[in-house]
């Protein structure tokens, strides 16, 4: 599924069973629930943190699609492209970064 027709999906199911969209507020709030949710889950995983009962420790992938839901939800109602913002970021990454992680000796250190 490529960017464009996962936000058709979302579009699509909005439509079909979520009555319509949450105001983009709202959803800026889901959107900061849902990372956190996911937090809590590489806290876990990759942290200190160990599982509470009744976690489940393979939720990352559950929690990861959750956010990106939210995210086209947002992206969706604000009028935004996901795949030429995305493209531009990259690029804009690319003219900023193309050498400053390369000569970062930090990153090299492993």
């Amino acid at each position: 599924m490529t960017i464009k027709e996962a936000q058709v999906a979302v579009d699509n199911w909005i439509h079909t069973y979520g009555v319509r969209y949450f105001s983009e507020l709202t959803n800026m709030a889901v959107l900061t629930e849902e990372v956190g949710e996911l937090a809590r889950v590489m806290a876990r995983r990759f942290g200190d943190q160990s599982f509470k009962k009744g976690e489940n420790p393979d939720a990352l992938p559950e929690e990861l699609a959750d956010v990106l839901w939210v995210l086209i939800c947002i992206a969706n109602q604000t009028g935004v492209d996901l795949t030429e913002a995305l493209k531009k970021s990259i690029d804009k990454k690319t003219q900023r970064d193309s050498t400053r992680h390369l000569s970062n000796e930090k990153l090299r250190s492993e």
